[in-house]
C-alpha cells in the first residue's frame, strides 16, 4: 500500500475554511442576539483523514463529530483529541452499542426505546451515565432516521425511565430546502425543544439543540441552535473509497 503523504493546500485550505465558518457562526449568533459563546462548532470528519483534522484541534476545535463507530475507532489514535470532546453522529445499529458506549462523550443519533434500552444495558455494565440526545425527523422523510415529533414526547418519558442513560437535548436533519422553509423547520424543533424543556421531566435534561450542517449552519443559529454540525465546509467534498 502507497505511503499516505497529506496534501499541503488542502491542509492550508481546511485551516481557512475553519476561521471562515468559526467566524460566520459567531456572527450568526450575534445576529439573533446571543452571545457568540452560546453556540459551538462541531467538526463533522467522517471520511476525513487525520492529517486534515489535526490542524483544526491544533488551532482550537473541541468538538468533533463521526458518523460510523468503525471508522471512529479506526483513527481516533492518531487523532489529537485531548481536550476535544466527542460525539456519535450517525445512525447507531443496536449490534453496535457495546463497541462505542463509553467511547465517545455523546450519542446524537438516539431515535427509539430499543437502541436507549441498549445503550442504558451497555452503559450499566460499564457503570457509566452515558449522554445522548433524541435525534428528530422534522420533515417526515421515510429515507431518514430519527423520531417524528408527534411520537418525540412519549418515547422521552419511556427513556426518562432507563437507568445509565441521560438525554441532553435534541438534533435533526431537515429536509433539502430553501432558508425560509428549512428555517420553519428548525422554528418546530425549538419550539419542541422549549415545551418538553418546560415539563421538567426527570433524566431529561434539555440543554442542546443540534441543528444545522453545511448549507443550513446560519439559519440554525438564527432559530436556536446552539451546536452546528459542519463537515464538507470546512474540510470539502468527501471522498469515498
Amino acid at each position: 500500500m502507497a505511503e499516505f503523504t497529506p496534501d499541503k493546500e488542502r491542509i492550508a485550505a481546511t485551516i481557512d475554511n475553519y476561521k471562515r465558518v468559526k467566524a460566520q457562526v459567531a456572527e450568526a449568533a450575534i445576529k439573533a442576539g446571543r452571545s457568540e459563546n452560546d453556540v459551538r462548532l462541531m467538526c463533522v470528519t467522517k471520511t476525513v483523514e487525520p492529517a486534515y483534522i489535526n490542524p483544526v484541534l491544533d488551532l482550537g476545535a473541541d468538538l468533533i463529530g463521526e458518523n460510523r463507530v468503525q471508522e471512529y475507532l479506526a483513527k481516533r489514535e492518531a487523532l489529537h483529541l485531548d481536550g476535544v470532546e466527542r460525539h456519535l453522529i450517525g445512525h447507531l445499529q443496536t449490534n453496535k452499542v457495546r463497541q462505542i458506549v463509553g467511547e465517545v462523550d455523546m450519542i446524537e443519533s438516539v431515535d427509539s426505546l430499543k437502541l436507549a434500552t441498549e445503550i442504558a444495558k451497555q452503559s450499566a455494565k460499564r457503570d457509566i451515565v452515558s449522554d445522548v440526545l433524541v435525534e428528530v425527523n422534522v420533515g417526515k422523510e421515510e429515507s431518514k432516521s430519527g423520531i417524528y415529533i408527534d411520537g418525540l414526547e412519549e418515547l422521552l418519558y419511556q427513556i426518562s425511565e432507563l437507568e445509565n442513560i441521560r438525554v441532553r437535548g435534541l438534533m435533526t436533519i431537515p429536509p433539502i430546502c430553501d432558508e425560509n422553509e428549512v428555517r420553519q423547520y428548525f422554528a418546530v424543533l425549538r419550539q419542541a425543544f422549549a415545551d418538553i424543556r418546560s415539563k421538567k421531566i426527570e433524566h431529561i435534561d434539555m440543554q442542546i439543540l443540534s441543528m444545522g450542517m453545511s448549507g443550513d449552519y446560519e439559519a440554525a443559529v438564527l432559530e436556536g441552535s446552539n451546536i452546528v454540525r459542519v463537515g464538507s465546509a470546512i474540510f470539502g467534498a468527501r471522498k469515498y473509497f
